[in-house]
């Protein structure tokens, strides 16, 4: 029994910033302190503040120690371990109250509003561990519809629960493997999509970092329900820490029993391979993901005959994504009344976002259905850095769109966001303030969707990249308001002309913010002018000559000698010499030199 459990984040986001040589130091000081049979140091995975990783808690007492350095290892071993004080200088902020206690991290502003579900044992369990996972009722789920259940009874549960595919449009999970059951078929698949793409989105893979039994588990459930005996999890081969752990999770899987012949002792035989994918956003679209496991380059397919009736390798296949697998245990256990009685009417359970941009707690959250957009930026985000006013938010990645500030009491769910001319995607979610320029993002989203594209529609693959260099004179000043509704047509042409989803919601981004902003469009193209000072070929850097002190600082420092004038004198900044890389305005100490 350890008097003191020391839990070091173990996720991308706390790697990224040393956590494992923080965990390392621990693990060095217990052993050489002698306390390996008092002290656990373990790794997990994401706490979900990632804005103040890397993190480690400390049990009993519940100490939330976020941005720990290497060096800080000695002082809150050698005071807090050994000596029982907490080192309240490095502990999360608002774990600590007015008289000095120490708060639960759930009473904090970040975890208050949140419900984990799908994330419930990241940053809790070792996922390298699979005892630990069982510990926390891991595989009972599957224990029980292999002992308890027939297959109709589990998809019925399923449906009766409303879990609908956290993947993107949000499909209902138990019509979709009642589809794959009815089909007849010698051979089933059950597919696992891992390879989110959407940048700025890292919900799937944390969860197969800090959790990768809970989507074995869900698979095996699934291919019980539909007849299946063979699953692929596709996952992306940027994941590495995500692929070692699923690795070594199935492989435990398989040494306890869990995976393979006659699990928990019937006749239900299922076993799991895992396959990399290089990185191709379109192989997140279900037929090009499956065309890409048969060996074959990513392209979608034409449907009908969807997955489930003809799939993988022409077999009758189900595929949900990480997320929707992490729910499915959980359901069986508690049931599906449980599950129902969270979110809303028609979007049933709880969501969750990689939170990031222009917000002060970037990092993941699971929220209920029908959390507001106020509640998620500001009561659990902390709202935007420096004083800045919240102009846009990004949901669904490249398929979604921009929901301005006027929109920001919006309960989120599938049907409202759709209808505001978003999508809830996977799950990305991206605060912009006032300095954002809305057409630079919906170029920005917009380019990445040229360069991911498959090529094998036309609509898509021509459409896309005129919609692009449209976008492109409009930030380069040279477009006119015909060109804004040529715009808005070639949209529609696309989305009603493309194979697959990767074309059919590409303009999204655009579209919203022709909606929404259509005046900083128009700003662009008739004033010749970017209100948010971001689009450089629009730009204009002028020097304040009453607060200009000649100090020449800024003269000295423009790598293009597009400044000039006598010490103690106003300078004066040559347009046709200035590039407009801003070293001015960073050297100026006076505020002289403005974006105009």
């Amino acid at each position: 029994m350890f008097r003191s459990h020391i839990l070091v984040c173990g996720g991308t986001g706390c790697t990224s910033g040393n956590s494992m040589k923080v965990y390392d130091a621990l693990v060095d000081r217990v052993k050489k302190a002698g306390l390996e049979n008092e002290v656990h140091v373990t790794k997990t995975g994401c706490f979900g503040l990632c804005a103040y990783g890397p993190i480690m808690i400390v049990y009993p007492e519940g100490a939330f120690y976020s941005q720990v350095k290497v060096e800080d290892v000695d002082e809150i071993f050698n005071e807090h371990i050994v000596k029982g004080r907490i080192v309240t200088r490095l502990l999360y902020k608002e774990t600590v109250g007015e008289d000095g206690n120490i708060k639960a991290l759930n009473d904090t502003n970040f975890y208050k509003k949140q419900h984990r579900v799908a994330l419930r044992n990241c940053g809790v369990i070792n996922p390298e561990k699979i005892e630990e996972y069982i510990a926390y009722d891991g595989y009972e789920a599957l224990g029980k519809v292999l002992t308890e259940m027939t297959p109709q009874d589990v998809i019925d549960v399923i449906s009766k629960s409303g879990l609908r595919g956290r993947g993107g449009a949000g499909f209902p999970t138990g019509r979709k493997w009642q589809f794959a059951k009815n089909s007849v078929g010698n051979k089933k698949y059950v597919c696992c999509n891992a390879d989110e793409g959407d940048p700025g989105a890292f919900m799937d893979r944390s969860i197969l970092e800090g959790d990768p039994h809970a989507v074995i588990e869900a698979m095996a459930i699934a291919a019980y329900a539909i007849g299946s005996d063979q699953g692929y999890i596709y996952v992306r081969a940027e994941y590495p820490i995500a692929v070692q752990r699923l690795t070594i999770a199935i492989k435990q899987a398989r040494e306890y029993g869990l995976l393979g012949k006659n699990i928990f002792g019937t006749k239900f035989c299922f076993d799991l391979d895992i396959r990399l994918g290089a990185g191709a956003f379109v192989c997140g679209e279900e037929t090009a993901l499956m065309t890409s496991i048969e060996g074959h380059r990513g392209e979608p397919r034409p449907r009908p005959p969807f997955p489930a009736v003809k799939g993988l390798f022409g077999k009758p296949t189900i595929l949900n994504n990480v997320e929707t697998y992490a729910n499915v245990p959980q359901i069986i256990l508690k049931g599906a009344d449980w599950f129902a009685s969270m979110g809303t009417e028609k979007s049933r359970g709880t969501k969750v976002f990689a939170l990031g941009g222009k917000i002060h707690n970037t990092g993941l959250v699971e929220i209920p259905m029908g959390t507001t957009m106020r509640e998620i930026i500001y009561d659990i985000g902390g709202g935007c850095p420096n004083g800045k006013k919240f102009k846009a938010a990004q949901t669904g990645g490249p398929s979604g769109g921009c929901i301005p500030a006027h929109l920001i009491d919006t309960p989120i769910d599938y049907d409202n966001l759709i209808a505001i001319g978003s999508m809830m995607g996977s799950g990305g979610l991206i605060v912009m303030d006032e300095d954002n320029c809305m057409v630079d993002i919906a170029k920005f989203f917009l380019e990445f969707t040229v360069d991911e594209s498959c090529g094998k529609c036309t609509a898509c693959r021509i459409g896309t990249k005129r919609l692009y260099e449209m976008l492109c004179k409009v930030t380069d000043g040279t477009a006119t308001l015909e060109d804004l509704d040529k715009m808005e047509e070639l949209c529609y042409y696309i989305k009603e002309n493309s194979l697959c989803g990767l074309g059919q919601t590409a303009p999204n981004p655009v579209l919203s913010t022709l909606h929404y902003f259509r005046d900083e469009y128009e700003a662009h193209v008739r004033d010749k002018r970017c209100p948010a000072g971001v689009c450089k070929k629009l730009l204009r850097y002028q020097i304040v000559a009453d607060k200009c002190k000649g100090c020449t600082l800024c003269a000295r420092n423009c790598p293009a000698g597009a400044i000039s004038g006598n010490v103690k004198e106003p300078h004066v900044i040559d347009p046709n010499k200035c590039i407009k890389c801003g070293v001015c305005i960073e050297k100026c100490r006076f505020g002289a030199i403005i974006k105009a």
